[in-house]
């Protein structure tokens, strides 16, 4: 099982993620992504699925064109946890953002 954040880990993560973008949504973070195009998007959606599956921390996403919304959470954690902050920091690397 995975922790949730703590306070310190809130307070020093959160900003930094909020300032790429990153908003909070209750037990959550989210973020839309815009591309130049549905490959791009789906490109990037392909390269996201990757990490996350090799992180074992899969995202909640909607795609439509090129549009990609974002929202992570740790449903085992029942909130925030640092998988959900680095996989956040490796989709926005993924992302050029």
């Amino acid at each position: 099982m995975t922790d949730k954040l703590t306070a310190e880990e809130a307070s020093t993560e959160l900003p930094m993620l909020e300032t790429a973008g990153w908003e909070q949504d209750g037990d959550a973070i989210k973020k839309t992504y815009q591309f130049k195009n549905f490959v791009e998007a789906f490109g990037f959606m392909t390269r996201a699925a990757l990490w996350a599956e090799k992180m074992d921390h899969h995202p909640e996403w909607f795609n439509v064109y090129k549009t990609v919304d974002v929202r992570l959470t740790t449903h085992d954690a029942d909130g925030l946890s640092m998988l959900d902050v680095k996989l956040a920091k490796k989709m926005d690397a993924l992302a050029g953002d």
